[in-house]
């Protein structure tokens, strides 16, 4: 009996280590991660229509075979995706492939946030959802509201924690509440791109797989970071004047070593906060937009149509002048 028990503990074993949704795995640390079935998705998508379990849909979100679409390359729209079961645990990862294309060659927008929120499922000016938020948001912002006056280009990475009192400027692509950010070339690009968020010990790593070669290349790390459980995991998408297809294809959450019960509980009443930010930017008022060339033909022709006739008129008074004068002399 011994027996059968070692061996069929032993196969158990095996096929649970095989399994896609195994209860655990070795990370490029070296440390376990153990899949959480709950707030992951992965193809095929379960249930009937619009309905999948444990995931809730808004705005212009649609589900196909092949991939969650937040936002299709249309103007105005909002879409997200948000998990219902709140995350019991203070040291996880998440890793999420997607794709952000369209037909624009050089304006296109707005991009899409990744988020770790007390409030799911309230739509919003922030990339799909509310402003003044409670807890972590990750955004690639594609489009440079700044119109020069960044210290980077577009796409952009970039990482915010907040308690609720700050607001997103986005007119000013939040340089001043970030955390931290890096450039990443993901729009179009012909692999879909993964990006890995890991929360460890208080420290947020950020890091980027955008070439397909199954090698994260790390975006930026932020110590002193200190977030609840208990709080809900969303991907949001918004276009504006302009648009992109926004595309999710799989989001796989993963526990890491080191969760206590205890802890977890604690944890579920304390602020999010951050202990450091990115250096400070000067705030600089957007330049004025520049004169159309339909605006700059009109201003000159109106302009040389003035000064016509103020040539004509000049010519006139002064024919009228010497004929007066002739008329004096005799």
């Amino acid at each position: 009996m011994r027996l059968k028990y070692s061996l069929s503990s032993t196969v158990l074993s095996v096929l649970i280590a095989i399994s896609p949704w195994s209860g655990s795995r070795a990370d490029e640390y070296g440390n376990r991660q153990f899949v959480k079935k709950e707030h992951s998705l992965v193809k095929p998508y379960q249930g009937s229509g619009m309905s999948i379990p444990n995931w809730d849909f808004t705005g212009s979100t649609m589900v196909s075979s092949n991939y969650i679409r937040l936002t299709a390359d249309v103007q105005s729209q909002q879409g997200s995706i948000w998990n219902k079961v709140p995350v019991h645990m203070y040291n996880w990862e998440v890793q999420i492939n997607f794709k952000v294309h369209g037909h624009g060659k050089d304006l296109f927008g707005d991009g899409m946030a990744i988020w770790y929120t007390k409030d799911p499922l309230q739509p919003g000016p922030v990339f799909g959802s509310k402003d003044h938020f409670q807890g972590l948001a990750v955004f690639l912002d594609t489009y440079a509201n700044q119109n020069g006056h960044h210290n980077h280009a577009h796409p952009y990475i970039s990482a915010m924690v907040n308690n609720g009192s700050l607001s997103y400027d986005h007119d000013r692509d939040g340089t001043h509440t970030e955390l931290a950010g890096c450039e990443a070339k993901f729009r179009n690009s012909e692999p879909e791109t993964s990006i890995s968020i890991r929360y460890e010990q208080d420290t947020l790593v950020v890091s980027t797989d955008i070439l397909g070669k199954k090698e994260w290349k790390e975006c930026f790390r932020v110590s002193g970071v200190r977030l609840p459980t208990k709080y809900h995991f969303g991907i949001s998408a918004a276009t504006g004047e302009l648009s992109d297809n926004h595309d999710i294809t799989s989001i796989k959450v993963f526990e890491l070593d080191g969760n206590e019960y205890a802890e977890v509980e604690r944890r579920e009443f304390i602020t999010p906060q951050a202990d450091h930010f990115a250096p400070h930017r000067d705030h600089v008022d957007d330049p004025s937009p520049g004169m159309s060339g339909t605006k700059f033909f009109f201003v000159m022709l109106f302009s040389m149509l003035f000064l016509v006739c103020a040539g004509l008129g000049g010519f006139y008074y002064y024919k009228k002048h010497q004929e007066n004068a002739r008329k004096r002399f005799y």
